[in-house]
């Protein structure tokens, strides 16, 4: 009989990084029920309230972002796989997106009132430059090439987010909002795999198309950066003027935005390097264990040696 439908066989592997990418990804699961944000009420009633305004925003632009790369983002990208197994790494991808939006109303539920959840996501919702960040993606997402999608994703995931997380990880470095910090490390943490696992499918695709193409691809990838940058710049001036911060956030975007470049195989845009980035936020990035549920035995580091955040070295790990 023709064959009308095809079972995917994981004994057979055309892409030795699909693999290694699903059980990376697997062995990464977690679930924001597991970490007991309560216990940073206290760090959270001593914050001013320009600071707990400052929370919520952040974590109101992050769930959006994440709410269009559960729903939009990644489907957009699956439309162009070259194997089955790069569509069930894409599966799992966009099912830890919406885990990662659930985790900020989780945060949402325990620290604020209901009327301060619904006031920041009005925010969210009209926000012109978190708006203007949404649709420049997702206008990629929904008329761009195969290659420009992949270009999109790498941008958010790798780029685009920092400017939310910058504030967590500056709190977790002053010892405050631990628990908070942990689940945007385990976002992170995710991320990272994402962003690296695309831009390097991305490359593939990119390696094939004749060099004046390259060329002109090129010039459309910088321009995109860019044009997020000057918005981005913009939203992060609105955030963070209030509480002094706008430079320290400004050097980690433009280090996460040359990072973003490395995943898609093209060289950094800025000259900002780790050295240049806050030490305590950089030190916050790290993936080391905080919280542990024995009985299920996970946590940041769910036990798992194996496992670590992306090292600088790692943004290249498709090629190797």
């Amino acid at each position: 009989m023709e064959t009308y439908y095809k079972a995917i066989n994981w004994n057979e592997i055309e892409d030795a990084i699909d693999k290694s990418t699903w059980e990376k990804l697997t062995e990464q699961f977690w679930l924001d029920t597991r970490i007991p944000l309560s216990n940073d009420l206290d760090d959270w009633r001593k914050l001013s309230a320009e600071e707990k305004d400052l929370v919520g925003k952040v974590f109101g632009g992050l769930t959006l972002l994440d709410t269009m790369q559960s729903q939009t983002g990644v489907e957009a990208i699956r439309a162009d796989v070259r194997t089955p197994h790069e569509e069930a790494v894409l599966n799992n991808i966009q099912f830890m997106e919406s885990v990662h939006a659930k985790s900020y109303s989780s945060i949402f539920s325990t620290l604020n009132t209901k009327s301060e959840i619904e006031e920041i996501f009005e925010w969210t919702n009209s926000n012109k430059y978190l708006q203007t960040k949404a649709k420049i993606i997702n206008d990629i997402y929904e008329n761009g090439t195969a290659l420009q999608k992949k270009v999109a994703s790498t941008y958010l995931e790798t780029f685009l987010f920092y400017s939310g997380f910058f504030t967590p990880l500056y709190y977790l470095g002053n010892n405050k909002l631990a628990n908070v910090a942990e689940i945007i490390k385990l976002i992170i943490r995710d991320e990272s795999v994402h962003g690296t696992y695309i831009g390097y499918k991305f490359q593939l695709g990119f390696n094939e198309l004749p060099e004046k193409e390259q060329e002109s691809f090129r010039e459309w990838m910088y321009d995109l950066l860019y044009q997020l940058y000057e918005n981005e710049e913009l939203y992060t001036k609105s955030l963070y003027d209030g509480v002094g911060w706008t430079e320290e956030v400004m050097t980690f975007l433009r280090y996460n935005a040359n990072k973003a470049l490395m995943n898609l195989g093209q060289d950094p845009l800025f000259p900002d390097s780790a050295n240049d980035v806050n030490p305590i936020v950089m030190n916050g990035i790290s993936t080391g264990t905080s919280n542990h549920d024995f009985f299920s035995q996970v946590g940041n580091g769910y036990l798992l040696g194996t496992v670590e955040a992306m090292q600088d070295d790692d943004y290249n790990y498709g090629l190797k």
